[in-house]
């Protein structure tokens, strides 16, 4: 799984958001690779067209009816939406509320991705049976140091902890990816995916740099 998070960049606004996954879904096909977009809430009718996984950026532990402002599991199934991302480190939320979201999700046949910030973290969340953990430490997101490179041991006990959940979990690596090598470097300390966002939205070329992060997730 490959995931690029669009976040809120100027880059990503009106039309680009299309454009951006339109350049991704090419991609994907060509390498026979499986990308989710998440565009921020009020773009994601923007790519409907999109054949790869489209994932909302957060969602909220409500229910359907009289829950104003909310943004609601069964009602992003029911317009095609895959799933989310879940606990962001830029949209954390509570314990509780983790748990009920990544049941939900699952009681729907989406794709819950819980973000978390260390492997404590991953270890407790792995538990609960999401699709999968992201590990994201705080200090490297949209730094250009990537974890793969900067802390590989992370990567490596956030693995194990998932995998000693026993379960379907998997295990994608974020913060700082910037280059094909961060990418290579993930996959063979055991990561499943990567999750990435000004690495991708910031580049001068997205359709050089998707490509090059594509190539290097594949088994050489």
């Amino acid at each position: 799984m490959f995931v690029i998070n669009y976040k809120n960049y100027e880059e990503i606004s009106g039309s680009k958001a299309a454009k951006l996954a339109q350049i991704a879904d090419k991609i994907a096909k060509k390498h026979r690779l499986k990308i989710a977009v998440a565009p921020p809430h009020h773009l994601l009718g923007t790519i409907c067209r999109y054949s790869g996984p489209i994932l909302a950026q957060h969602v909220d532990n409500a229910k359907t009816g009289s829950t104003t402002g909310f943004v609601v599991p069964e009602l992003l199934k029911k317009s095609k939406i895959s799933g989310s991302l879940i606990n962001h480190s830029e949209h954390r939320i509570a314990p509780k509320d983790i748990a009920g979201l990544v049941s939900k999700l699952n009681d729907l046949g989406m794709i819950s991705i819980v973000c978390v910030k260390n492997v404590a973290e991953a270890a407790k969340y792995s538990k609960l049976g999401p699709t999968y953990i992201a590990i994201e430490p705080p200090e490297l997101i949209g730094s250009g140091k990537a974890v793969s490179t900067e802390r590989p041991e992370l990567i490596t006990k956030a693995v194990n902890a998932v995998r000693a959940a026993r379960n379907k979990t998997k295990l994608l690596c974020g913060a700082g990816i910037v280059s094909g090598q961060d990418v290579r470097k993930a996959m063979e300390l055991g990561s499943d995916g990567i999750l990435v966002a000004s690495g991708i939205i910031k580049a001068k070329s997205w359709n050089k740099i998707i490509n090059e992060f594509a190539s290097a997730m594949r088994p050489i």
